[in-house]
């Protein structure tokens, strides 16, 4: 009787240890489960998504890089071995906030030193929203050598959209050019200036078709027949609806997007929920992500022309062209009619009107802070600095310090950089926004504006004339670390007395960045509760390069204690272990 008693006790202790470990298994493969690790290697490589042979950067052998794909609240992890010949990297996380993990954001000389040659850094953060979002090199101009890709973050299990469809595809745009990053950049910083130009072509996701038949285009370099330019297709079933996030990462160009004969309807931006509309043509600037439905509703017999068109410059560069490929149809099988032309590149009325009619879905509205704690007027404009061409910002254009931001202000090397805050307004009384003005001359700075924390602040993003004649540029502002509301947008110049009682306080739409029309306004409002260093710049390439670009700190005392791989350059290298 005692033997069973204990024979008994032993198999229900034995019983609990197994439920016990069971339990703590499913947990660990749950916290598991919610971890997602990426390996890559960058390297240079010589690519021709256009038929044109050039040394392109690479994402474990691909332009763009493979494509994230996480669910909200996981964990990623990209462990990033630099195999560059050369070069240093930064991997900046395009619409992830980044709260609490401030040193991944991946900005060199703000949030963390550059990743040498043989080097691996490892990024750490959660995807806090579903949405559609972008990833791309933050270190000189190596994005448009194309270090660039998308992310895709669902939403959990069991939850559901405000639509439907039946199938999920990426897009990605980019503009693409022959000359080498090092040439432009050594161009836009020399005297006599030497401007980039306009890329040689638009690619869909990677693929683009240059003309190789072109006056003195290299026989040698240029292969009309190259798999790698191929033209985009994407198949579909007749009768389906397909969910196309579209993300741009143009270097200079602003795009019209359109698929011949479909309607698209407009149903995310930026990773939040859009009162739907449709649109034949979807503009789109460098930064921005969209999701547009689409359903295949045409004739079923033929295929139809993917079209990317380049909008606000008077460009020389030809459209990029895919096929919208309706299954049977060979993938291949031209469509049979010419491919739109697109809208005209200098009709702004329409792109504005796009702007304005972008506004939260009825159920899922982020109601704004009704007042602003402070305003901050931002007249963008091109410049000189001794001779040397650069963009500024109410008459100061930016320069990066060799410390990183987060880095100097943790540990208080204030010393780094200077201490004079930026100018937050410009004489709005006198400067005429519609001409080139009186002096273009203007000073550089590398000090950054220090923000209260958790209060709202108002950005005026003010476009003007350039120092050409008659000449206004469209300005695509990405802002890092925060999403934002899009208040409102207006013509000429912004009169701060009677502008902000237009403001949409109801259903702003939030979005992470946002255009600036030719010799027009845009207000945006967000909250400074993201503890931090975050730029805040033009999201053209060479445009950023020439300083068009700042820098927020905002609860910099709240920020965790910074991981030393972020550090080695700049008066970091104290604190720096391998």
């Amino acid at each position: 009787m005692v033997e069973h008693d204990v024979h008994q006790q032993t198999y229900s202790l034995v019983k609990l240890v197994v439920l016990v470990c069971l339990l703590f298994l499913s947990a660990c493969i749950s916290v598991e489960a919610r971890i997602r690790h990426y390996q890559w290697e960058v390297n240079d490589e010589y690519k021709s998504p256009d038929c044109y042979k050039k040394p392109s950067i690479i994402i474990n052998g691909k332009t763009p890089g493979p494509t994230i794909v996480d669910q909200q609240g996981v964990t990623t992890v990209v462990e990033v071995k630099n195999s560059l010949f050369t070069e240093s990297l930064a991997i900046h996380w395009h619409g992830i906030r980044q709260i609490g993990t401030p040193w991944a954001d991946g900005t060199e000389g703000i949030t963390q030193c550059p990743v040498v040659p043989a080097d691996t850094f490892i990024y750490k953060f959660v995807v806090d929203r579903p949405g559609t979002y972008l990833y791309h090199a933050h270190y000189g101009m190596q994005r448009q050598a194309g270090l660039q890709g998308m992310i895709k973050v669902l939403v959990p299990n069991g939850v559901v959209e405000p639509f439907s469809y039946d199938h999920d595809r990426n897009i990605l745009l980019t503009d693409w050019y022959h000359k080498s990053t090092y040439e432009q950049a050594t161009g836009l910083a020399s005297l006599p200036f030497v401007w980039v130009g306009e890329p040689q072509s638009i690619l869909i996701h990677g693929r683009g078709r240059f003309n190789c038949s072109a006056p003195s285009t290299d026989a040698t370099l240029c292969n009309a027949t190259h798999p790698q330019c191929t033209p985009y297709t994407m198949t579909v079933v007749p009768g389906k609806t397909y969910r196309l996030r579209i993300g741009s990462l143009t270097a200079l160009a602003a795009l019209s997007f359109e698929i011949e004969g479909h309607n698209m309807t407009v149903i995310e931006a930026d990773g939040h929920y859009v009162e739907p509309f449709v649109v034949q043509n979807l503009f789109i600037y460098s930064g921005e992500t969209y999701s547009v439905l689409i359903k295949a509703d045409q004739d079923p017999t033929r295929n139809y022309w993917a079209s990317t068109k380049v909008v606000s410059r008077n460009s020389t560069t030809p459209n990029g062209l895919g096929i919208f490929n309706y299954y049977p149809n060979h993938p291949r099988r031209r469509p049979p009619t010419i491919p739109p032309v697109g809208p005209r590149w200098d009709d702004v009325a329409p792109r504005v009107d796009q702007s304005v009619a972008i506004k939260s879905h009825k159920d899922y509205i982020h109601v704004p802070p009704q007042t602003s704690d402070r305003v901050i007027v931002m007249l963008n404009t091109q410049n000189r600095v001794n001779g040397f061409m650069r963009w500024s910002v109410n008459n100061v254009s930016f320069n990066m310090p060799h410390t990183p931001y987060l880095i100097a202000l943790k540990h208080n090397l204030l010393h780094t950089f200077e201490q004079t805050a930026p100018p937050d307004n410009y004489d709005h009384e006198n400067y005429d926004i519609f001409n080139v003005a009186k002096n273009v001359n203007a000073t550089t700075s590398n000090s950054i504006y220090r923000l209260k924390f958790n209060t709202t602040v108002d950005i005026i993003l003010q476009n003007a004339n350039t120092i050409n004649p008659n000449n206004s540029e469209t300005h695509p502002w990405h802002l890092h670390g925060h999403d934002f509301w899009v208040l409102g947008y207006g013509n000429g110049k912004f009169n701060q007395s009677i502008d902000p009682k237009n403001y949409n306080l109801e259903n702003p739409i939030m979005k992470n960045t946002i255009p600036v029309h030719p010799y027009g306004w845009t207000a945006l409002r967000f909250r400074a509760d993201n503890p931090g260093a975050w730029a805040f710049h033009c999201h053209i390439e060479s445009h950023f390069f020439m300083g068009m670009g700042v820098v927020f700190e905002e609860g910099i005392e709240k920020v965790g204690k910074l991981p030393t791989s972020i550090m080695g350059c700049g008066e970091s290298k104290r604190f720096h272990r391998p």
